[in-house]
């Protein structure tokens, strides 16, 4: 007696992945090369090899000394809750100014003290960081408050326009309407 031998053929899923495994396979490591120049350019901005920002508002006198400001990202506030919309900006302070300065402050609206004087910058003082809330109310032609206080005890203050500072966040603010 003999036996014939019956060759299953297996489903049309298993020939497909047969067939183009080697094919999904590359496509698999390729997808992640897309992404790479937005990550090596995020990269070069966080360590401040493209700059202070993605838009560099320029140098601010504040008294005697000067610091230069930049937006971290020239995009909207981002929503980060339980916070609220928070901006963030970097700034480097000159030369001159890294021995005298104590503290760097930013603040939209003029402080009424230097315990209201707003988010602090942390980080050395050839780059620092801060988020700085913006309230959803906030009228398009606010003013952003630099405060910088001196190791003296002296304190100095300077005003942009939010405009000038961040054209992206005005737009923002419009877009709202005084909600």
């Amino acid at each position: 007696m003999s036996q014939t031998s019956t060759a299953t053929s297996g489903s049309t899923l298993s020939r497909f992945w047969h067939k183009w495994r080697f094919h999904l396979n590359i496509l698999l490591l390729l997808i992640p090369l897309g992404f790479m120049p937005k990550y090596f350019a995020d990269r070069a901005l966080f360590r401040g090899d493209s700059g202070l920002g993605e838009r560099e508002v320029g140098e601010v006198q504040v008294g005697p000394w000067s610091l230069r400001l930049a937006e971290m990202r020239n995009a909207p506030p981002r929503f980060e809750n339980p916070v609220g919309y928070m901006k963030s900006f970097n700034a480097a302070l000159c030369q001159a100014c890294i021995d005298p300065v104590k503290a760097t402050y930013l603040r939209i609206g003029k402080p009424r003290s230097l315990r209201a004087a707003g988010v602090i910058f942390f980080g050395s003082p050839y780059r620092m960081g801060a988020s700085l809330p913006i309230p959803e109310k906030t009228r398009a032609d606010a003013e952003l408050w630099i405060t910088m206080e001196g190791w003296d005890g002296s304190m100095h203050q300077a005003a942009i326009p939010l405009s000038q500072a961040s054209p992206a966040t005005v737009a923002w603010l419009e877009k709202q309407g005084g909600k």
